[in-house]
């Protein structure tokens, strides 16, 4: 299968996320609150945005079922993620909505929700944008499955945040698959391609993101230094 072959290709790179300093911080259980601060303030702005792209994918469809299960996922992402949020914020022992407040789009998640408009608005199937947002869930739930096999959480403060993310994206998962699959099956190699690219992008976006929290990456706009600072 297509997506098989995809999520060979990724599983270095979900290995790397996993051995950075964001998600070995979780599993120690004593994360900076800061970058905690820092990926909430960012993720609560991308869900939003993630949110109005599978809106705009509805009009890519014609069949009910694939209209259902993009409004399904709509409510997912706004209202069902919180959880996995909530237990971050309680880490940190601040109310959610606090931290939330001032969020900002920092360079990486900037550049990240742009790769999947681009997406969304460059090409008619949405097969496309599916492959572009397709490692945001896939990737939470390769890590959290690979820190619950390979550690005893028992005690720590986040184990709430793996378990979320291990038992609430199959489903998701196996949907999407079969849609990449599908049109896969009838796409030509230069548009297989688009799709590869796509969906590895986005998994180095993911690694991104977690570092720009790990970071707390801000602009920078010095005239003494051009360079924005945008992490690895």
């Amino acid at each position: 299968m297509f997506t098989d072959e995809l999520k060979k290709q990724a599983d270095p790179i979900i290995e790397a996320i996993y051995n950075d300093d964001f998600i070995q911080g979780i599993i120690r259980g004593d994360i900076n609150k800061d970058a905690i601060r820092h990926y909430l303030k960012a993720d609560h702005l991308y869900l939003n945005e993630f949110a109005k792209i599978y809106s705009l994918l509805i009009a890519k469809l014609n069949d009910r079922e694939g209209i259902n299960f993009l409004l399904g996922q709509i409510d997912f992402v706004l209202n069902g993620e919180i959880a996995a949020h909530q237990t971050m914020a309680d880490y940190v022992g601040e109310d959610y909505d606090v931290i939330i407040k001032d969020g900002e789009w920092y360079p990486s998640s900037d550049h990240y929700i742009k790769h999947m408009y681009y997406n969304a608005f460059r090409y008619d199937d949405a097969s496309f944008t599916i492959c572009a947002m397709a490692p945001c869930p896939y990737v939470y739930q390769q890590l959290a499955l690979k820190i619950a096999a390979r550690h005893e959480l028992t005690g720590n403060p986040l184990k709430p945040w793996v378990d979320f993310y291990t038992v609430n994206m199959d489903e998701l998962m196996n949907h999407l698959d079969r849609w990449v699959n599908n049109f896969a099956e009838q796409a030509t190699e230069y548009e297989r391609d688009i799709l590869r690219r796509n969906f590895l992008e986005s998994c180095v976006h993911e690694r991104r993101f977690f570092n720009m929290a790990a970071r707390q990456e801000e602009w920078i706009f010095h005239a003494e230094n051009s360079t924005i600072n945008s992490g690895n």
